[in-house]
């Protein structure tokens, strides 16, 4: 795998560029589409928190385990999300892509499928992954969908996987595409990306 440096992404509808402090407003304004903090399915920043979950993200990056981006719209270079790809096993050529989130008015917009489409990329083709996994909450529904969409096969359910801010014992859900698999995924999202132009 190639060293730990969050690059910058780029496709015709997002750009993922890497998570800076100074991100916290823009972050903050894209969260406020939809009021993003008060879902209980998944970890967005709020006003409280937009610190700590950057701090966060730099001190996974200065470990080595962490690239974290945020997503930016092309058409008006507004940041409208955030990404990352962690627990980044370099010895075994593995990653997670998770902490994915996105502002309301932009979800089913095919900056979601496009900002996938660039770290799948990234993951297999530059960094030489044979291994790329996704984990979300049993409950929720979307983003199972959503994942299986991509192309990603389901393994099984994690039981009490984590804790929730607000002290749920969560069961995760286990996706991944290996290596063998991704020139057919790639296909399959290049065609997806196709349709929506």
């Amino acid at each position: 795998m190639e060293p730990c440096i969050t690059p910058v992404l780029s496709g015709r509808l997002a750009e993922l560029r890497p998570l800076r402090q100074e991100h916290a407003p823009l972050l903050l304004n894209a969260a406020a589409d939809g009021e993003l903090w008060n879902m209980t399915l998944t970890v967005v920043p709020g006003p409280d928190s937009v610190d700590a979950y950057i701090s966060k993200a730099a001190e996974g990056e200065r470990a080595g385990s962490v690239m974290p981006f945020v997503i930016v719209r092309k058409t008006d270079n507004v940041v409208v999300g955030s990404t990352r790809f962690w627990k980044i096993d370099r010895v075994n050529r593995k990653l997670e892509i998770g902490h994915t989130w996105l502002s309301a008015s932009v979800q089913r917009s095919g900056i979601n499928t496009e900002a996938k489409f660039l770290l799948l990329s990234h993951a297999f083709e530059v960094m030489h992954c044979v291994r790329v996994q996704f984990t979300t909450d049993e409950l929720n529904a979307r983003s199972r969908a959503a994942i299986l969409r991509i192309g990603a096969v389901q393994e099984g359910i994690v039981r009490h996987e984590r804790i929730m801010p607000d002290g749920r014992k969560r069961n995760s859900v286990r996706f991944s595409i290996i290596d063998d698999e991704w020139p057919q995924v790639k296909t399959a999202l290049l065609e997806k990306m196709r349709q929506k132009m």
